[in-house]
């Protein structure tokens, strides 16, 4: 089903996961993970391409594979280390395996990566208006804090702006710790006329030693109070875990609260901490979902 069709009938809960670098006991352990994802009953569950667009196969095959399970996949497409007949070949198999909902990316460059980049597709916009022969449903990233390569967030807005008329139907964000940004991100966006679904992307930080990482690759701001409790129990990986699933179960039920269309959560490949936070969000979850 397409997702922009989802939206207009009901807040949406989804998951994303990323296919691994080798095949065998890592694709089956996804696999388990996505059989266990199921469960929770979510409405899509998203599919990255790897970083430099490796793995687009294997990324296609787990889409298909969630289709075949019953689910709805939303297939990641980047466009910056792709070449047209790259994505042609990609977007061609998509559809063999019955894909009908990608999100379009321009994707940033990896540190080691040696061919040219964004030589065709220098902006998620190109991409979108090169995938509209293909008929998928579009979805584009957004950024609450806006982009780290955009002078400010009014010019980051102006691009999402440019990614709905090049036919972005939804829009998920990049993760974010302090809702306040989210909220800043829909109100400004609403006032230039955006008008797709925005999805807020809560990736549950349950690890000190991603905060860095964190940080490097999105720049999401870290509120004072929930880095304090991290710098208190950083040696304690069971209270960590507890912290950072509480603060991600607090920003889905502030987020619901406040109107938000959907919750996509970014597992990491891990479905206990996305199982743990769906049951403690049953109720929510059931009367609101």
């Amino acid at each position: 089903m397409k997702i922009n069709e989802l939206l207009a009938k009901k807040r949406t809960l989804s998951f994303e996961v990323f296919p691994p670098k080798r095949d065998g006991a890592e694709v089956e352990d996804l696999l388990r993970t996505i059989d266990t994802l199921r469960e929770l009953s979510p409405d899509f569950i998203s599919v990255t391409y790897g970083a430099g667009g490796t793995n687009s196969g294997r990324a296609a095959e787990i889409s298909g594979y969630i289709k075949q399970a019953g689910m709805e996949p939303l297939a990641h497409l980047t466009g910056g280390p792709s070449t047209p007949a790259e994505i042609d070949r990609v977007a061609r198999h998509l559809r063999e395996l019955g894909v009908e909902n990608v999100l379009a990316l321009r994707g940033d460059r990896p540190v080691d990566f040696t061919r040219p980049y964004c030589e065709h597709f220098a902006h998620a916009t190109d991409l979108a208006t090169y995938l509209a022969p293909y008929g998928f449903t579009l979805g584009c990233a957004c950024y609450p804090e806006g982009h780290s390569e955009s002078e400010t967030l009014y010019r980051d807005l102006e691009n999402m702006k440019k990614k709905e008329e090049c036919g972005a139907t939804f829009f998920i964000t990049q993760i974010f710790y302090d809702n306040a940004y989210y909220y800043r991100l829909v109100q400004e966006a609403r006032r230039i006329g955006i008008t797709s679904p925005i999805i807020p992307g809560i990736m549950p930080l349950c690890n000190p030693k991603n905060i860095r990482r964190i940080q490097s690759m999105c720049g999401s701001t870290v509120p004072l109070d929930f880095r304090n409790m991290i710098e208190v129990y950083a040696e304690n990986p069971a209270i960590m875990e507890e912290i950072g699933i509480s603060y991600a179960v607090y920003q889905i039920m502030d987020l619901v609260a406040k109107g938000a269309p959907g919750i996509h959560l970014y597992t990491m490949n891990q479905a206990r901490t996305a199982v743990t936070i769906c049951e403690r969000l049953s109720h929510l979850f059931h009367d609101f979902f």
